[in-house]
């Protein structure tokens, strides 16, 4: 590899090709319509993020003089420089897949944006009187001299008009003074006005119908000009929890310190005059670099509202519904279906609803002496909140981990908690300086035989909502070893203390990283031996300098490496000498893929482990994560099947170059493997095949052309 080439991909560049591999799915003319345009959506509202996040945080390190090195070699300014660069192409192809392609397609399947020189007189009296009667009536312009350049404060991600009026001077009625005004949306739900159309659904954008009635707003001045604008703000704020008394109180005090934070991305109308550009760009303190100039509609995330529009079921995707594991009997009570055996489900292929009914039934069972669970994303009006909540009232001891510091979840925490907390239920906020992001509920029963300890392990948030939408892995044990490490864990998490030794399990921040690194050598020393040796790694992201580099040397010394990666991906695959060995591939499709599972072959006694941890430096060394292994043999050899599927994706997958590019999986064929299509068709098989037999064992997946 030249010299020139750095041994990492950059981190932000690798998310920008996520989102563009997300946007690609919006761009495939072969998906129903609705669903492409809810993968545009996702798009805009994952860049949302993104400029919130980190470049917020990048910003600050720049303007702070940062001249700190990634590991791709770049500084923070030419981090910013690039991402710019990449982004605007990025919103270019953004804006060619909804103007030229899914726009159309929505009118013709009756969903119209109709533009105010399309409107029909009954129409057009129509817009006037929703103007005046909601419009005008809801939304208040706020003046702001251009001398003073002082915006009022605006929400963050929030679609605002700017007017740019004219008045005659009084000294001088032929002479003008310009001044602008803000018209802010704020938190209306009007972003569509709806009009009576004959067919479908019509709609304009408000702030069309704005700018068609603005002169109900100054009805006594000239208006110049309206543009529309949003602005997004840093949100990768941090508290000092050294100097936190009162951690919810700091995590208030957080969340209103967001809402005037430094905007860092200025989204504006390309209709946009350069003095209308110059006032907003001065007034909110931005560099040209972070002005973004729409060539369409601002907020395309706001579009998904349209995705739930009644049109004909070919414009939706077949409805794939979760089926019920033949390993746990909907009316069986869940506490003797997790004694028979260890009980993997991989969602959403399979419900959720094991996971919720476990929780349920132990708030109820006059045998449940205790419950301890982490809480890190929950649902509105979650069900498993409110049986904590229960579990508490009935006299049970109940103690939670609920983490405050869920990104853009805070608030729906804060609420949570305090709900709990007024049950009786003993709430913890979590460890301080790091993040609990680990996944694991414990069940302490009072059974004839003694003291038997339940537990359940995740790879995802308990959220029964999302869980219909990301794949995940839940396994519901009462092991032994597992149920003394969970104990130990949550006690020593509760408790600031270091764990006790851990039988099977590991965490972070203390013991998760050096078991991945143990785990990998050894597969290199079993190479070195000539035995079998293989390491495949299912992850959200992998950023880690330290196990990127001894996923090299595993590379080197001749291991076959296999990363299903679905986002940020740093390491650098297919180089001669470094990582010929190393593939990697992305899937991106209709469910999210969230799971985070690892194979090791370790010489032919294969080792199985599902996580909450991605391989990145924060999940690391500054959270509190979990790593569980897969003991049972028939849920592990199900997960190397599941593993094993994606990486023969032919529809879907896409595999990095060392180039950082990504190349489509196979050639175009009618009979491609599709991972997720293949995974829902081969649990309805087994479900269909334990109905049957009325076995209640899983076989391991198979199909053609799997290993």
């Amino acid at each position: 590899m030249p010299d020139s080439d750095p041994r990492f991909f950059n981190r932000e560049l690798s998310w920008l090709e996520f989102n563009q591999r997300v946007l690609d799915e919006a761009r495939d003319a072969s998906i129903p319509l609705l669903e492409r345009l809810k993968f545009l959506a996702i798009t805009a509202s994952n860049l949302d993020e993104f400029f919130m996040v980190r470049v917020g945080g990048l910003q600050t390190l720049s303007e702070g003089g940062s001249q700190t090195i990634d590991p791709s070699g770049m500084t923070p300014e030419e981090q910013l420089v690039a991402i710019s660069q990449r982004v605007r192409r990025f919103v270019d192809d953004q804006y060619a897949c909804f103007l030229t392609e899914i726009e159309p397609q929505l009118s013709k399947a009756g969903i119209q944006r109709l533009r105010v020189n399309e409107l029909s007189d009954s129409q057009d009296r129509y817009v006037q009187q929703v103007c005046m009667e909601e419009v005008f009536a809801t939304l208040a312009p706020l003046t702001v001299t251009q001398h003073e350049g002082q915006l009022p404060l605006l929400s963050n991600r929030s679609m605002n008009v700017c007017v740019r009026l004219q008045r005659p001077l009084e000294s001088n009625l032929d002479e003008f003074e310009t001044r602008y005004a803000i018209i802010p949306f704020g938190r209306t739900s009007m972003r569509f006005v709806s009009l009576p159309v004959t067919t479908g659904y019509g709609f304009l954008l408000l702030e069309e119908v704005i700018e068609h009635c603005i002169h109900q707003f100054f009805p006594m001045e000239k208006v110049v000009e309206c543009a529309a604008f949003r602005i997004t703000r840093n949100a990768d704020m941090a508290i000092r929890e050294d100097q936190a008394s009162d951690l919810l109180v700091q995590m208030q005090q957080l969340l209103t310190e967001r809402r005037k934070s430094d905007c860092v991305r200025l989204e504006l109308s390309e209709s946009a005059s350069p003095e209308l550009t110059e006032f907003l760009r001065v007034s909110l303190d931005v560099v040209d670099r972070d002005i973004y100039r729409i060539p369409g509609p601002l907020e395309l995330s706001a579009f998904m509202q349209l995705t739930e529009m009644g049109t004909g079921a070919e414009n939706r995707f077949e409805s794939w519904p979760a089926k019920n594991s033949p390993l746990v009997d909907p009316p069986e009570d869940m506490f003797a279906a997790i004694s028979k055996r260890d009980i993997v489900l991989y969602h959403p292929y399979e419900s959720f609803d094991p996971v919720v009914r476990f929780i349920e039934q132990a708030a109820i069972d006059p045998d449940v002496i205790a419950i301890k669970q982490t809480l890190y994303r929950t649902s509105r009006n979650s069900p498993i909140v409110a049986a904590l909540a229960r579990a508490a009232q009935n006299s049970k001891h109940v103690t939670v981990i609920v983490e405050l510091k869920a990104r853009f979840d805070e608030a729906r925490n804060i609420e949570g908690a305090r709900a709990l907390e007024l049950a009786g239920v003993q709430v913890f906020y979590g460890v301080k300086g790091l993040k609990t992001h680990a996944k694991t509920c414990i069940v302490v029963r009072r059974e004839p035989q003694g003291i038997q300890r339940y537990v359940h392990f995740g790879t995802g948030n308990y959220n029964e909502q999302t869980a219909r939408l990301y794949s995940d892995v839940s396994l519901l044990t009462c092991d032994e070893s597992l149920g003394h490490d969970a104990v130990s864990f949550f006690n020593a998490v509760t408790g600031y203390s270091q764990p006790l030794a851990f039988r099977l399990i590991a965490a972070a921040p203390f013991g998760l990283r050096e078991r991945l690194v143990e785990m990998i050598e050894a597969e290199i020393q079993f190479k070195k031996q000539r035995q079998r040796a293989e390491i495949t790694a299912k992850l959200n992201s992998l950023v880690d300098p330290e196990l990127i580099e001894l996923l090299y040397k595993a590379s080197q010394a001749g291991v076959k490496v296999r990363l299903n990666v679905r986002g940020i991906c740093c390491l650098r695959p297919g180089v001669p000498g470094l990582s010929e060995n190393i593939e990697v591939i992305s899937i991106v499709d209709r469910y999210l893929e969230h799971a985070r599972v690892l194979y090791f072959n370790h010489g032919g006694d294969q080792r199985v482990f599902i996580s909450s941890a991605d391989w990145m430096p924060r999940n690391l060394d500054r959270r509190v994560e979990l790593l569980a292994p897969i003991e049972d043999t028939a849920s592990r050899d199900r997960l190397i099947a599941i593993l094993n599927s994606y990486f023969k994706d032919r529809a879907k997958g896409r595999i990095l170059q060392p180039d950082g590019s990504f190349k489509v999986a196979g050639k175009r064929s009618s009979n491609k493997l599709r991972a997720q299509e293949w995974l829902y068709q081969e649990t309805c098989r087994m479900v269909e095949l334990a109905e049957h037999s009325k076995n209640t064992v899983f076989e391991p997946y198979q199909a053609p052309g799997l290993e």
